[in-house]
């Protein structure tokens, strides 16, 4: 059978013309600096985020990691929103590798306010450990793809930066907001001391994830992925692949978030579904169905050819991508409807 997949948009494959560039990429040595197609993207992300400097990584959770790593020190606290990424879905990292303590705050479609941090900071008592970080989601997976309101990470930036607090951007869709909201990715960045995001997901790319930010942060960062492994030698070979992402798939997002905000009108007319359309942003669709296990309804969807994802806790999750054709959307929405 197959599948209309809407578990993520870590599910894409490469397209013809990627395969092509990857086909044809320089490469060289990259953990001796050698590797071109690998420095080629280095430095177009730092230059499309306005940070001095950019490291490539295999993945999304490497380049948060390395983010905490870099900016904090054994027993620091870092805050973060209470369905964040790097708490939830990163395996207890920061504890095992910076041996930091996460203070999670409550937040709404994964917006912090910043009363609730000014609460959570330490003060200076030495019995206290140090409020040393604070990390952002942009956009957030467990608030269903929403794009965090720019005067709330303004907000925050001023807070941080007039306390000595660092700010980490996990931007692993940071496009699909950019494709909504007009707002680039170097002023999402200029509030951040450093913002990461991947090539894997909507963009359509194999592997790989980059970090930027300035030249000690990345200097120390380099040094913490050669330790965690992640020197990929002829990492060109993905590099390539990623440039072609940022070259071509960027404003294609747009398709992305506008199949989602069809599929979650569609099937908010279900009276099963219970679902807030206000929190549809991008390109997922997190709902709940009342009166039958979620485990059932997955289940269900699968035999009639239909893959969802589970979201938060209770939640089924459908995420929009350029493998799952517009013509396939309406047609899961048709197969959605049939089971009810």
């Amino acid at each position: 059978m197959k599948y209309i997949d809407l578990r993520s948009d870590t599910v894409t494959k490469p397209s013809k013309a990627m395969r092509d560039a990857i086909l044809n990429a320089e490469v060289g040595d990259d953990v001796f600096g050698e590797d071109p197609s690998v420095n080629r993207l280095q430095d177009k992300c730092a230059e499309l985020s306005g940070k001095e400097k950019a490291l490539f990584v295999p993945t999304g959770c490497m380049g948060n990691q390395l983010a905490v790593k870099s900016h904090t020190i054994q027993g620091d606290e870092v805050i973060c929103e209470a369905e964040a990424h790097i708490f939830n879905y990163e395996t207890s990292a920061p504890a095992i590798i910076s041996n930091v303590q996460m203070v999670t705050i409550p937040g709404r479609n994964g917006v912090m306010r910043i009363e609730d941090i000014q609460k959570r900071v330490r003060t200076k008592e030495y019995y206290f450990p140090a409020t040393r970080l604070i990390c952002l989601e942009n956009t957030h997976n467990r608030g269903g793809g929403a794009i965090l309101p720019i005067d709330n990470i303004k907000e925050i930036s001023k807070f941080a930066r007039d306390n000595g607090i660092k700010v980490h951007m996990d931007g692993a869709r940071i496009f699909n907001a950019f494709v909504e909201t007009g707002i680039t990715l170097k002023e999402y960045a200029s509030y951040c001391d450093s913002v990461s995001f991947c090539f894997s997901k909507g963009l359509g790319a194999p592997a790989g994830s980059i970090l930027c930010g300035d030249t000690d942060f990345i200097t120390c960062a380099h040094k913490w992925r050669k330790i965690l492994g992640g020197g990929m030698r002829q990492s060109g070979i993905l590099a390539s692949a990623a440039l072609y992402a940022l070259d071509n798939n960027v404003n294609r997002l747009k398709e992305d978030n506008d199949k989602a905000k069809y599929f979650a009108r569609e099937i908010s007319s279900v009276p099963a579904v219970k679902l807030d359309l206000d929190t549809v942003h991008t390109n997922m669709v997190l709902f709940e169905i009342e009166g039958m296990q979620r485990s059932d309804f997955l289940t269900m969807m699968k035999q009639k050819g239909v893959l969802f994802s589970a979201g938060t806790t209770t939640s089924v999750r459908a995420v929009f991508h350029m493998d799952v054709s517009m013509n396939e959307v309406v047609d899961a929405v048709k197969i959605f409807k049939s089971v009810f």
